[in-house]
């Protein structure tokens, strides 16, 4: 059960109003943005998720990207997260317990581990390795919209948000990541 629960659309007015109806409108009202729109700004920062996701597709392609995310959602244990993308990549007719990456995924997908991990020590390997395929300008799309998913599952992961309907079927093939055991 979520910490904070979800708004009902008779609880807004003014721009929260306008983004639920817009959401709804769209069939993309999930239950982290009946969450969000109870404080506007926040919902507001929250939807640059979108803009960062749609430049790491113009670089990466949809599912470079979706590899890259899933990543970090599921190094993040972020249950939500991590099954939207596994929806995803299920989308993409692909396994996600079976992926078999090429080189620039598997460097897409040590990153996105990393910066979860410690983005203090991202090593100078991984980032020559990372600089075979994109560009600086590349780089700063790829790791800010890294730093952007972390945000989301941080938001979800401790507010507990719900899982959406569409992903209870799956909500089995979410498993926490378990590396930060060792740490404890």
């Amino acid at each position: 059960m979520s910490r904070v629960p979800q708004i009902t659309r008779d609880k807004l007015q003014g721009d929260a109003l306008k983004a639920w109806d817009s959401q709804k409108k769209n069939n993309n009202l999930t239950n982290m943005k009946e969450v969000l729109l109870q404080d506007y700004p926040t919902y507001d920062a929250f939807m640059a998720w979108y803009t960062s996701w749609n430049r790491l597709v113009q670089v990466v392609g949809v599912t470079d990207a979706t590899f890259y995310a899933h990543a970090i959602s599921t190094t993040n244990s972020c249950m939500l997260c991590s099954l939207f993308f596994i929806s995803d990549i299920r989308e993409l007719g692909l396994d996600p317990e079976n992926l078999e990456l090429n080189e620039r995924q598997q460097v897409l997908v040590e990153l996105g581990q990393q910066i979860v991990k410690d983005p203090t020590a991202v090593s100078d390997e991984l980032f020559d390795r990372l600089r075979k395929f994109f560009t600086d300008p590349e780089i700063v799309a790829v790791v800010g919209f890294g730093a952007q998913m972390i945000a989301t599952n941080n938001f979800n992961s401790v507010l507990q948000i719900n899982i959406d309907d569409r992903l209870l079927p799956i909500k089995d093939q979410f498993k926490p990541a378990t590396w930060r055991n060792s740490s404890k």
